[in-house]
């Protein structure tokens, strides 16, 4: 059995731009910019929270206020593809809280970790945990010298 595609509204989408933004607005707020009363503005949000269209309300902290400038964006190649490896792998990066993403990739490179780290050292001290906690073939790091766009909003043009 399949589930019927989801559909928003132009007031669901003006929802989540707005929540996407600023997740710290009233309700008042939301429901006077989207013209809704407050309960019909509560009675979306939790639909699109118990649907799982929203999984989360967070902070977005300043990387650099909390000593986290170096943005890096590293690469791993690995000559092994099996359950077991991956499973492994899936454990090791779990619990390094500089890991800020982990990506399986298609193409040359086999995954893409995102961190954060204030920097060259504190990366390498990154490079050398990650590195005893599971073999890799090869590992190669992308230091970021100019942030130019980051958002966490998603587009909402494809719903």
């Amino acid at each position: 059995m399949t589930s019927s595609p989801l559909v928003l509204d132009s007031t669901d989408k003006a929802l989540l731009r707005l929540v996407q933004q600023d997740a710290g607005l009233s309700m008042e707020q939301l429901a006077e910019k989207v013209n809704l009363s407050r309960n019909a503005c509560w009675r979306r949000l939790k639909r699109l929270e118990d649907e799982g269209v929203i999984r989360a309300r967070v902070v977005l902290a300043d990387a650099a206020k909390l000593n986290l400038e170096l943005t890096v964006f590293i690469a791993v190649r690995t000559s092994r593809h099996d359950a077991d490896w991956a499973a492994r792998f899936h454990a090791a990066v779990q619990d390094i809280p500089e890991l800020l993403g982990v990506y399986r990739t298609a193409g040359e490179i086999d995954y893409i970790l995102h961190a954060r780290v204030p920097n060259v050292a504190a990366y390498d001290r990154l490079y050398r945990k990650l590195t005893a906690r599971i073999e890799m073939q090869d590992v190669s790091a992308s230091f970021v010298m100019e942030e130019i766009k980051e958002v966490t909003a998603l587009p909402l043009d494809f719903v």
